[in-house]
């Protein structure tokens, strides 16, 4: 009987705790390239990558298949592509272009996505940590740089 009553308790309390508020920056719904919706709260609590870019700029153009193997790569963190600056026929042409199906581009089509993340350039990236906390990088980082950041956002097993 005191069993049952401790887990009731136990319950009772999970039950009552409430769940940590949602970091401001992840509260936002977007449209991914494809037309769905996309909510940034569901980011929060696991690992992502935020690649914040535009299809006529050189450095998101050769550094797309790196991005793409990145997220092949590495399964358990979840990325996302954030076009802005141009219209969605050009965004979904570089999708296409560089084969970067594996993973959603929001159409950023107003830069509310990377106001939010104070993005001012592109290409940026911004590491998502499961405790919400995000570090945003400018520039084109070397595959092995981008890696082993991406590397840092998993648990080692």
């Amino acid at each position: 009987m005191r069993v049952l009553g401790l887990l009731l308790g136990i319950l009772l309390l999970a039950g009552c705790a409430e769940k940590a508020p949602t970091p401001e920056k992840f509260q936002f719904t977007a449209t991914t390239l494809d037309g769905a919706e996309f909510r940034g709260d569901k980011l929060v609590g696991q690992p992502a990558v935020l690649w914040f870019w535009t299809p006529w700029c050189p450095s998101c153009n050769a550094e797309a298949e790196t991005v793409a193997k990145i997220a092949e790569r590495h399964r358990k963190v979840q990325f996302v592509g954030v076009a802005a600056e141009d219209q969605l026929d050009a965004m979904k042409k570089f999708v296409s272009d560089h084969r970067m199906t594996g993973f959603p581009h929001l159409a950023d089509l107003d830069g509310s996505v990377w106001k939010r993340f104070g993005v001012t350039a592109q290409p940026t990236f911004a590491f998502v940590r499961t405790d919400g906390s995000v570090e945003l990088l400018t520039g084109a980082p070397t595959e092995e740089d981008l890696d082993e950041r991406v590397s840092s956002l998993t648990p080692k097993t």
